[in-house]
């Protein structure tokens, strides 16, 4: 299920835009092909990224890849949650789960990512390769 609600990049990060500041996490796509995450590396709180940028990193039990910031702007909250329980990843990915806040420098850059029918489309897309 890919919520309605929600803006995708092609790097498999969300974000639900309130205002000027956005919630990002991984899609439930992502979480479910890392399998088991071990250990979620917080973005720092005040750091500035670009969009595209490497935010952070996930370890799971099978990979550590990098969460990339799917619009630019300043870190004003990491979920500190994670750093306890990093399972949240997998068990909500679209709820507890989330990773970071991010102040956006630039809002526009929310009409590049993909809506919920287009990140679809995008995973049937990739599956095909």
């Amino acid at each position: 299920m890919i919520p309605e609600d929600l803006s995708y990049s092609d790097q498999n990060e969300w974000i639900r835009a309130e205002g000027n500041v956005g919630t990002v996490g991984i899609t439930d796509h992502a979480q479910d092909a890392l399998g088991d995450v071990t250990f979620v590396e917080l973005p720092v709180t005040g750091a500035e990224l670009a969009k595209g940028q490497e935010a952070c990193a996930i370890e799971s039990t099978k990979a550590a890849v990098s969460v990339y910031a799917p619009v630019s702007g300043k870190v004003v909250e990491a979920n500190a949650e994670l750093e306890d329980d990093p399972g949240l990843v997998n068990s909500s990915p679209y709820g507890d789960g989330w990773i970071y806040k991010i102040e956006l420098s630039a809002p526009a850059e929310l009409t590049s990512l993909m809506d919920a029918a287009q990140y679809g489309d995008f995973l049937a897309t990739e599956g095909e390769h």
